[in-house]
C-alpha cells in the first residue's frame, strides 16, 4: 500500500487533517507481529497490539485481529478502550508516544503493578479455566510444545509455523 493510501486511511479514521508521518509498520500478511513477550514501557502484549493496530489501519493485518481477547487483556488492565487506542495510533504516534499514552490514560498503574501484571500475564496457561486449558494443551501438542506451555509461547511458535506454512490463530 502506498504512503498516500495509508495517510488517507488514517485521515478517514480520525476525520481530521494530520501531518504526513510514516511510522514503520509490519505487513502482517508477510511477517508476524512482535512477540507478546516483548515489553514496551514494562507492558507485555503492547508491542504486539501496536503492530496489529498499525497493520489493521493500513489494511495489511492479514488474519491477525486487533482488539482481540489478547489485546483486551492489556486494555482491561489499563481500563482503556481498543477504539481509543486505535485512534491514537492512527495519529502516526511512535512506540514511545504510544507507551506514554497508555501510561497516561485509563487506570493509573505504578511500575510495580505493571511489572506484576506483565509477569503474571506472561505465564498464562489457563490453569484455572478447564476448557481453555484443554484447548491450549491441544495446540501446544500440535506444535511440539510442553503440555503446560504458556499462551505466549504457543503464540510465538504458531507465528513461526504460520510463516513457514503452518497454522495461524492470529491473536
Amino acid at each position: 500500500m502506498s504512503e498516500e493510501k495509508i495517510i488517507l486511511n488514517l485521515l478517514l479514521i480520525n476525520k481530521k487533517v494530520m501531518p504526513k508521518v510514516k511510522i514503520p509498520q509490519k505487513d502482517l500478511t508477510k511477517e508476524a507481529p512482535r512477540s507478546p513477550h516483548t515489553r514496551l514501557g514494562g507492558f507485555v502484549i503492547l508491542a504486539r497490539a501496536i503492530d496489529k493496530c498499525r497493520a489493521t489501519l493500513a489494511r495489511e493485518n492479514g488474519e491477525y485481529e486487533f482488539n482481540c481477547p489478547l489485546d483486551s487483556m492489556l486494555f482491561s488492565f489499563k481500563d482503556v478502550k481498543g477504539d481509543d487506542f486505535k485512534k491514537f495510533v492512527a495519529t502516526g504516534a511512535s512506540d514511545e508516544e504510544i507507551v506514554k499514552w497508555v501510561k497516561k490514560n485509563g487506570a493509573p498503574k505504578s511500575s510495580v503493578e505493571i511489572k506484576r501484571w506483565s509477569d503474571t500475564t506472561e505465564k498464562e496457561n489457563y490453569e484455572n479455566e478447564t476448557e481453555d486449558k484443554k484447548w491450549l494443551e491441544a495446540q501446544n501438542k500440535k506444535l511440539g510444545l510442553p503440555k503446560d506451555g504458556t499462551l505466549f509461547d504457543y503464540l510465538d511458535a504458531d507465528d513461526k509455523a504460520s510463516f513457514s506454512g503452518g497454522s495461524n490463530v492470529c491473536l
